[in-house]
């Protein structure tokens, strides 16, 4: 049984410590500007997340997933804005993008629509909402008490507080906490996907689809199921970055969020779940670094970096560090040695 885990638990376990340790530790650590930092970066660790599941593990390349983002942190902002309490939106968040993507993904699968074609109809969705939520600036354009502002966006949108407690917002310092906390359940939940038999049959139609068809699985519906997850994920974090913004506009649509969520994934490796957190955190730290010197554009860094991973890197960070060390162990391990000895 150890020698069973070791190889198949101890990663996780370990990624698991790790985020949960940084939880812990860095509020008593870190100042106050620091931690707000880290957390907008455990976000968009969430959103790159979504990405892996469909894309990463489904192998759905979902070009729109800002659309479910961009949904998530305005579902919350109406729902907050109308009830002054922040249980139900986070639902909302959650569950309205599920829906949304249950729909479209339904006349997406169920029309056989080729990958490419897929990802066409969710970029046009993405830029749809943006064009969308850009032209709402007449006050006419509210749910409730809840304007939309167009282009100006939605300011001062109320924080997450403690489940049906109204008056008891959380703290900058519990923010963070909580947002290392989702991002935990998170990435436990993809691993949980990625090992269960259903998650199998999702590897299987990413690999092979006619035969897993001709192995008797609705290659449609798996698809479905497995996009309408990533994209209520995608929602969840649009909750927290709105959260963590109390700010929210027509940006998070944009084709600039839609291309940095592929730029995370392609430079920390799409074939793990540890690789889009990693690129979501360096990159981001990276455009933060760039943002305080206005010589530098950090969308050309960004499509640089692009450029030479595809070409140089193809698999990402972890998955070229993790062969790398393997076939040295290969090369230069117990085994090895004997043999040639």
């Amino acid at each position: 049984m150890p020698q069973t885990f070791a190889p198949r638990h101890a990663g996780t376990l370990a990624t698991s410590v790790l985020i949960l340790g940084a939880a812990v530790v860095l509020p008593q650590t870190l100042g106050l500007f620091t931690l707000l930092q880290l957390t907008v970066y455990a976000v968009m660790a969430i959103l790159a997340l979504s990405l892996s599941i469909t894309w990463g593990l489904g192998g759905v390349l979902c070009f729109g997933q800002a659309a479910f983002f961009g949904l998530g942190g305005y579902t919350y902002a109406v729902a907050v804005t109308n009830f002054g309490e922040s249980t139900l939106p986070i639902l909302l968040a959650v569950l309205v993008q599920a829906l949304v993507a249950l729909c479209l993904g339904w006349f997406m699968f169920m029309g056989r629509l080729s990958d490419l074609y897929v990802g066409v109809v969710t970029l046009c969705t993405s830029l749809i909402l943006f064009n969308f939520a850009n032209s709402t600036s007449d006050p006419w354009y509210r749910i409730g008490s809840a304007a939309l502002n167009g282009f100006n966006g939605m300011p001062a949108i109320r924080g997450i507080n403690i489940p049906f407690l109204p008056g008891a917002l959380l703290s900058p310092v519990q923010s963070f906490v909580l947002t290392m906390l989702a991002l935990l359940a998170v990435y436990l939940l993809c691993k949980t996907i990625a090992g269960s038999s259903w998650g199998r049959v999702v590897a299987a139609t990413r690999q092979n689809p006619l035969r897993a068809e001709l192995m008797g699985y609705d290659t449609a519906r798996v698809k479905l199921g497995i996009f309408v997850i990533g994209s209520a994920v995608a929602g969840f974090a649009g909750c927290l970055f709105v959260n963590w913004n109390g700010f929210v506009s027509p940006d998070v649509f944009g084709l600039s969020m839609s291309a940095q969520i592929m730029i995370w994934m392609i430079v920390g490796g799409r074939e793990t779940f540890v690789g889009p957190i990693v690129g979501a955190f360096a990159l981001q730290a990276l455009v933060s670094r760039l943002g305080v010197g206005s010589e530098i554009n950090a969308n050309v860094v960004l499509g640089g970096l692009l450029m030479i991973f595809v070409v140089l890197v193809p698999r990402g960070i972890l998955p070229t560090v993790r062969d790398g060390l393997l076939s040295l162990g290969r090369k230069w391990g117990p085994g090895k040695t004997r043999e040639v000895n």
